[in-house]
């Protein structure tokens, strides 16, 4: 996506396709009473399993084989896993959730307005009016109206930046990304972020790549920004015209933006600066103007992303004309409110970034569309609702134990350390104490008294519900951090480390099988959460992690010779994923991807090694299905790396996505552990076990 993140955060998964109405789910039936006790399904299912392939040759296939040939992707989707699976099952909750809001007699609609909504009637109100998909229809593009006049009214560049600005102010990101974030080497206080974006498509090589289905995806891109305009009623000339417009300028962002790869360096990243600093670099762009479009009074301080780009961004300002500015600002409002518009509007959208993108083949029912939207505007009020009936205390408790474990665990390891030095070891152990650790759901909830919802048209809640959560990340500006604040949905099936904050957060959502069963014996746990746990605990000592400190202020904290010493060994994580090859000539990028994958192998191993304390102080675990507690630990993992991908989709990862596949999420990281080896006697030199001397071995 375009839009950059304000705040260093490394997460375990981004699920599902990478668009707004793309969250990864099936269609069964809402939530009844057995599909509540289909919600613990065994721990290990040796159905799932294909015997046929030995261990020692495709552990991945050994595990899931039996599970990947019983569950092809779904026309909807562009991949189907335990990810997934376990979003889908979420959701069909939350639906049932909302249709009872939606239908209770204590609606928005009919109290008429005599009382205050309460939580539970705004969630109601919200799916209502994004179900009532006739209404949506017969109102067509009026509810926008009040937008288009106002890029219709632009007279010069001084209204070209009013617009950016208001445009902005509803959630849609023109021209660039401005929000808030914390100040990377002050990390107690909230500063103005400004980062690279204003683009259509998700990344900035679909603009720069020459091969022939990079430049096919252009052309097919220019036909849909086209027929989106068309759909406005413009003339098939003057649409197509505009779409060259609008493509044309998206690519001078493009060419002007870093790769991803660059984007990864926090250190480049941060370029603090004053107000009259950052005038002085774009000196035809009125900062102080565009903050007051903002709500905001004068920005002290700001830190600028990526410098070079917003020099360009000058002089794309000053070097586009009015009109063509008029076209792009339309295209960014039609382009980032698709999903709540007529149904011609949605069908266009997913035949461009659905269809010739991903792969998938069909769109997916419009109670998962609505539901995909909640998450960025009401994301906590429906989490609220969510967690009081799916997530106990005891899930909670048992979480914090595992947390607990692994800490103590990543501790012994980081001790018993031979390549890291003393004084940094130290300060690393320093930094895995004061993890802040964040389980389940917030323990403040948002408040979202000011926020208007009612049964009107759909994309006007979803304007509002941009204004509002926008105005709430604004507002933060030149404040002291909320170290209580959430970054996640508490029913989002992921969890993330946040550098800034040194904290690792782990939603309800994802604290349920097959990541996490009260009812499984602690073998599987540890190897499907645990390995979760560990994860993120080693986010914060990646090749990116480890540059911020205890308080989360981006610091050089390690000697020379422990830098030193981490490089050589985070240079065979890059070399041994950028060898794999998922499809004829496309590679994994190692640089890409090298954070995700030393936190997968760093991750397993503190894993493991709290589970063998454990049962060293509680008494090992008999066999369970004829497989031991070692075997059953690297089969939970496995297990919750199950996927099938489709081959558009996979592609499009490989190029953008700092996760690699699924199948090598798995394979990479077993293959460099002696355990792994030991629990199944592989026999060396098989493809399951990689020669020592290439072996990674950081945490």
């Amino acid at each position: 996506m375009s839009k950059s993140i304000a705040f260093v955060v490394s997460g375990l998964f981004v699920a599902g396709n990478l668009f707004a109405q793309s969250e990864p789910q099936q269609s069964p039936a809402p939530v009844g009473e057995s599909q509540l006790s289909a919600r613990n399904p065994p721990p290990l299912d040796p159905k799932n399993m294909d015997m046929s392939v030995k261990p020692q040759d495709d552990f991945y296939l050994y595990a899931n084989g039996g599970w990947m040939k019983r569950n092809p992707v779904p026309p909807e989707l562009s991949r189907w896993g335990s990810f997934d699976e376990l979003t889908d099952k979420n959701n069909n909750a939350i639906r049932e959730i909302s249709e009872k809001a939606a239908a209770s007699q204590g609606s928005g609609q009919a109290n008429n307005g005599k009382a205050a909504p309460t939580d539970l009637q705004k969630v109601g109100d919200f799916y209502a009016s994004g179900m009532d998909e006739k209404a949506i229809d017969v109102a067509g593009v009026k509810p926008l109206e009040g937008e288009f006049k106002m890029i219709d009214a632009i007279k010069d560049r001084s209204d070209v930046l009013k617009e950016i600005g208001h445009l902005q102010s509803i959630g849609i990101p023109a021209l660039f990304s401005f929000e808030s974030g914390q100040d990377d080497k002050n990390s107690a206080m909230v500063i103005a972020q400004a980062s690279q974006g204003g683009l259509g498509m998700p990344d900035r090589d679909y603009y720069t790549r020459e091969d022939e289905a990079s430049k096919k995806l252009r052309g097919q891109y220019v036909e849909h920004v086209a027929k989106m305009f068309a759909l406005l009623g413009e003339q098939p000339s003057q649409a197509s015209e505009h779409a060259n417009k609008v493509v044309a300028l998206e690519t001078s962002l493009a060419k002007a933006s870093r790769t991803r790869v660059e984007m990864r360096d926090s250190e480049k990243n941060y370029n603090k600066m004053k107000a009259s600093e950052l005038q002085a670099l774009t000196p035809d762009w009125n900062w102080s103007a565009f903050v007051k479009v903002l709500h905001l009074t004068e920005v002290a301080d700001f830190n600028v992303g990526q410098p070079d780009f917003f020099k360009a961004v000058n002089q794309v300002f000053v070097g586009v004309p009015v009109d063509d500015w008029k076209a792009y600002l339309r295209w960014q409002l039609i382009h980032s409110l698709a999903a709540s518009l007529p149904a011609d509007f949605v069908n266009e959208d997913f035949a461009f970034f659905g269809k010739a993108m991903t792969g998938a083949e069909q769109l997916k029912p419009r109670w998962k569309r609505v539901l995909a939207t909640t998450y960025p505007i009401i994301g906590q009020l429906v989490g609220k609702l969510f967690v009081a009936e799916y997530f106990p205390p005891e899930a909670k408790a048992r979480a914090l134990e595992m947390v607990n474990n692994l800490r103590d665990a990543l501790a012994d390891r980081i001790k018993a350390l031979e390549w890291m030095d003393e004084p940094t070891k130290q300060e690393a152990l320093k930094k895995l104490a004061a993890f802040s650790v964040k389980i389940g759901y917030p323990d403040e909830w948002r408040d979202y008294s000011a926020l208007k919802i009612d049964r009107g048209p759909f994309v006007a809640n979803v304007i509002r519900g941009n204004a509002f959560e926008t105005a709430w990340n604004l507002q933060k500006i030149g404040k002291p951090v909320n170290r209580r604040e959430w970054r996640m949905s508490p029913q989002r099936v992921n969890a993330y480390n946040n550098s800034t904050m040194n904290e690792i957060v782990f939603p309800a959502g994802i604290l349920q099988p097959p990541f996490f069963n009260p009812k499984a014996d602690d073998a599987v746990n540890y190897g499907g959460i645990g390995s979760v746990i560990g994860h993120e605990m080693t986010h914060g000592f990646d090749d990116e992690g480890r540059k911020y400190d205890a308080a989360g202020n981006l610091r050089d904290w390690w000697t020379p010779a422990a830098i030193q010493a981490f490089m050589e060994r985070s240079k065979a994580v890059v070399a041994q994923y950028a060898s794999y090859e998922p499809l004829p000539g496309s590679h994994i990028n190692g640089q890409l991807t090298q954070g995700e994958n030393i936190a997968d192998i760093g991750g397993l191993k503190i894993a493991y090694s709290a589970l063998e304390k454990m049962l060293s102080e509680k008494g090992r675990l008999e066999k369970i299905d004829g497989f031991t507690p070692e075997q059953r630990f690297f089969l939970g993992y496995a297990q919750i790396r199950r996927e099938n991908q489709r081959e558009r989709d996979l592609k499009m990862r490989l190029n953008m996505d700092s996760h690699a596949p699924s199948r090598f999420r798995t394979i990479g990281p077993l293959s460099n552990l002696t355990e792994f080896q030991k629990a199944f006697e592989l026999p060396d030199n098989c493809p399951m076990v990689r020669p020592p001397d290439q072996r990674v071995n950081i945490w």
